[in-house]
């Protein structure tokens, strides 16, 4: 059975960091893309940054770069996202994803494994 198990979510200050964790379970890790998204309430669902397994190579979507850092540990199977001088605006629920092939881009429709999603509150 597949799972993707987020943690790391809270409440914070605007400036502050928060990193999040997305374990992997069963044998959907290797060689994937993984990604994380987000969803603020009234809105659709974004991506913020996706990682593939093979190689470490990142790509982050133009609202965080500079300020995320998806990254990965494969002893743990574990993917990560390191979050920087958060902003109000990146409250929302965050999820981690799984893709079933090639990914060209952050689309959701690339994406077919999800996990529950973490909270990420950010105060100004």
């Amino acid at each position: 059975q597949v799972q993707l198990v987020e943690s790391g979510g809270g409440s914070v200050q605007a400036g502050g960091s928060l990193r999040l964790s997305c374990a992997v379970s069963g044998s959907i890790y290797h060689n994937r893309y993984m990604a994380w998204f987000r969803q603020a309430p009234g809105n659709e669902r974004e991506g913020v940054a996706r990682i593939y397994i093979g190689n470490g190579s990142p790509y982050y979507a133009d609202s965080v770069k500079g300020r995320f850092t998806i990254s990965q540990d494969n002893a743990k199977n574990t993917v990560y996202l390191q979050m920087n001088s958060l902003k109000p605006e990146d409250t929302a629920i965050y999820y981690c994803a799984a893709a079933s092939g090639v990914v060209f881009d952050l689309n959701p429709k690339y994406f077919v494994y999800w996990g529950q999603g973490t909270q990420v509150t950010v105060s100004s």
